[in-house]
């Protein structure tokens, strides 16, 4: 009996559709239709990245300006709750006792 079941090798042992003896999966129309639209995909994109939209002298310094006008509204807003600067005569006005009202 253990013989049979050796030479036939009925089965695959344990799950069927992973490891190493797994079960094959039946290819469908529509596994090849998506394969064939998922690769025309990828060609259209190898098309468009293989033609730059710039040429290097055209890029160089290109965003410059709004960089520079981004870094000042980025400063104006960091710098719009920062309190008023006062002086020293502000700071040390407390101390100002030997000063009378008629002067």
């Amino acid at each position: 009996m253990f013989l049979t079941l050796a030479l036939l090798k009925k089965g695959i042992p344990g799950k069927q559709w992973i490891g190493k003896y797994r079960r094959p999966r039946p290819i469908t129309w529509q596994m090849k239709r998506n394969m064939l639209k998922h690769l025309e995909r990828e060609a259209e994109n190898e098309y468009w990245i293989s033609r730059p939209y710039m040429t290097p002298e055209q890029e160089y310094c290109h965003a410059a300006e709004r960089r520079a006008q981004n870094w000042l509204k980025i400063k104006e807003t960091k710098f719009a709750n920062f309190p008023e600067h006062k002086s020293l005569t502000d700071h040390l006005s407390h101390l100002n006792i030997t000063k009378t009202w008629s002067s």
